[in-house]
């Protein structure tokens, strides 16, 4: 059994919302506030990547690292956000017509493994993030295919109201190798090596 973040997407393909697709990347915007709203920030910087990443990553590794133990709170919040990010990028992605919602819904669910922290390495969490360098290059072209699949999939819901699968399975695989290489490297919720496949 496989201990990587799974990412199930309901997307709809028929009879698709054809104005909404149109001003998609507007409609967005109050959604896409709200979740940048928990990255914290440091406007005199350009740092603020760094800052969200360790602000999610750091407790984590370093729980792991010197207790061996994974708070149930940071997986929580993790879980949470990603979850909520997933569902953000599902609508911006035009995979559902579904605004997305701030609690889980049946539409987007992100699936974490059991997590035992006893059963993680204590020292990899300190090399992740550079180990999945691999990933990281794999995942820019799955980026530019995504957005590629996403351009047919927008002209595809204007001109007939209907969202390829083909696009879908794409789009829907590119964002669950992310999830995978973020639980992976970032989340540090397994230490199986996610695959390069979508």
């Amino acid at each position: 059994m496989s201990q990587q973040i799974q990412t199930q997407i309901d997307v709809s393909l028929s009879e698709r919302n054809r104005i909404s697709a149109l001003f998609r990347i507007i409609l967005v915007v109050p959604m896409a506030i709200f979740v940048a709203s928990f990255a914290p920030t440091d406007l005199s910087t350009s740092n603020s990547n760094y800052l969200s990443l360790s602000f999610l990553t750091l407790p984590t590794a370093l729980a792991i690292v010197v207790r061996q133990i994974y708070p149930s709170y940071l997986l929580a919040f993790n879980h949470a956000l990603l979850s909520l990010q997933t569902r953000l990028d599902a609508y911006v992605l035009l995979l559902t017509d579904e605004y997305p919602s701030i609690e889980e819904n049946d539409v987007v669910s992100v699936i974490f493994p059991e997590v035992d922290a006893k059963q993680l390495n204590q020292w990899l969490p300190l090399i992740k993030w550079f180990l999945a360098i691999p990933l990281y290059v794999v995942g820019l072209f799955y980026i530019v295919y995504l957005f590629l699949l996403t351009i047919a999939g927008w002209f595809s819901v204007l001109f007939t109201g209907n969202y390829p699968e083909k696009c879908a399975e794409g789009v829907v695989g590119t964002i669950a190798y992310w999830n995978r290489v973020i639980g992976y490297a970032f989340l540090l919720v397994t230490d199986e090596y996610p695959t390069f496949s979508l």
